[in-house]
């Protein structure tokens, strides 16, 4: 079980999911009323301790000419779940994939490709793997932004919290 985050670490949190890379540790210590050290502190006890598991970029597969991105959504037998999972990753054009802990359809994976022979060489690809595609759905767009739990001590971004107790009021 994970550890119980306080106002500062959730500040921190979601001021680095907002842009990890242009945010310093000074500019984020004034946002979140600490000092640079103590981000600092936080962030290296954050990612020891498993919370922060890494820095990514986010990527516009399109603007990479990879203009095709498709979800499958697919059927394995649970007992066989992390090798279906591991094997599925090894394709290549494969960009995420999450286990489902419940049902049927139960790896979800999504993958890019520049056309529709790089979709249809992925599609055999996860066939020859020996699971089933229950269905596939093409990607539109995405939007990303961060958990509305962490929050702003002491800033109106706060609101998260505000909210939920006024909501319970009504």
């Amino acid at each position: 079980m994970g550890r119980n985050l306080d106002d500062v670490d959730r500040s921190i949190l979601y001021l680095l999911q907002q842009d990890a890379r242009n945010k310093t540790a000074q500019e984020i210590g004034d946002t979140a009323g600490v000092s640079a050290s103590t981000v600092r502190n936080r962030i290296d006890q954050l990612e020891e301790d498993g919370i922060i598991r890494g820095y990514h970029p986010e990527i516009n597969y399109e603007a990479a000419n990879l203009p095709l991105q498709v979800t499958f959504v697919i059927s394995a037998p649970p007992a066989e779940l992390k090798q279906y999972s591991e094997d599925i990753r090894a394709i290549q054009g494969v960009i995420d994939v999450r286990e489902m802990l419940t049902g049927r359809r139960n790896i979800h994976v999504d993958v890019v490709g520049t056309s529709t022979s790089d979709i249809t060489r992925i599609t055999d690809a996860i066939h020859d793997i020996g699971v089933e595609i229950e269905s596939s759905e093409m990607m539109r767009r995405r939007h990303v932004q961060p958990f509305n739990h962490f929050f702003l001590q002491g800033t109106e971004e706060t609101d998260a919290h505000a909210e939920a107790g006024a909501e319970k009021e009504s």
